[in-house]
């Protein structure tokens, strides 16, 4: 089973939306959380050692990740998504971008 931790910055509409996405997926785990202090769920270290693979929706969450826990993210894959912070929670257009960013992490079938 493989473990997927999805970040962004306050964990309202990018990330949450990718672990509802994501949820249901043969194979995987998915968890979501935000990067702020204030985030809905702000991270935890519980969550970066839980994770095989943490996925952050821009670069500047990487920043953001490798500044506050650089710590606690030592022999883990960190990929940035590339995915901007221009969409609603579940947004259509959100969910297909997710699909074709995440597909190359997700199990195959």
């Amino acid at each position: 089973m493989k473990r997927l931790l999805f970040l962004c910055s306050q964990n309202k509409l990018r990330s949450p939306s990718a672990e509802m996405l994501f949820s249901n997926v043969p194979g995987i785990e998915v968890d979501s959380a935000g990067l702020n202090n204030d985030a809905l769920t702000p991270l935890s270290p519980e969550q970066l050692h839980w994770a095989d693979l943490i996925l952050v929706m821009e670069k500047s969450h990487l920043t953001r990740l490798n500044r506050k826990f650089k710590p606690h993210l030592k022999g883990k894959r960190v990929v940035v998504l590339n995915i901007p912070d221009e969409y609603e929670f579940m947004d259509k257009a959100l969910m297909e971008l997710l699909q074709r960013r995440c597909a190359p992490y997700l199990p195959h079938t």
